[in-house]
């Protein structure tokens, strides 16, 4: 289980990528860089991390289920997730 302030610090990337998305595509197509290196480090997609959304585990995130490994598999036992089943041969 991640800490609460990594989740949130994490949280607060997303948010400030959504507030700046366009005007950073903007600069990165007029080639503005002087302009671009004054806008916040976080607003960019790049540093945010893909974590699990029950646990904010950041290794072995499954992007299809926004899940890591661990929950992934308590969930698909469970039958929380639909479609998914165990494997038997």
């Amino acid at each position: 289980m991640a800490k609460e302030s990594i989740k949130a610090r994490d949280r607060k990337r997303v948010k400030l990528e959504l507030l700046y998305h366009d005007r950073r595509a903007l600069l990165k197509k007029e080639g503005n860089w002087d302009e671009l290196q004054k806008l916040p480090r976080n607003s960019s997609k790049v540093r945010q991390r893909n974590r699990c959304q029950i646990s904010g585990r950041p290794r072995g995130y499954m992007r299809q289920f926004g899940l890591c490994r661990n929950q992934f598999r308590e969930f698909a036992l469970a039958g929380k997730i639909p479609g998914v089943t165990k494997c038997s041969w």
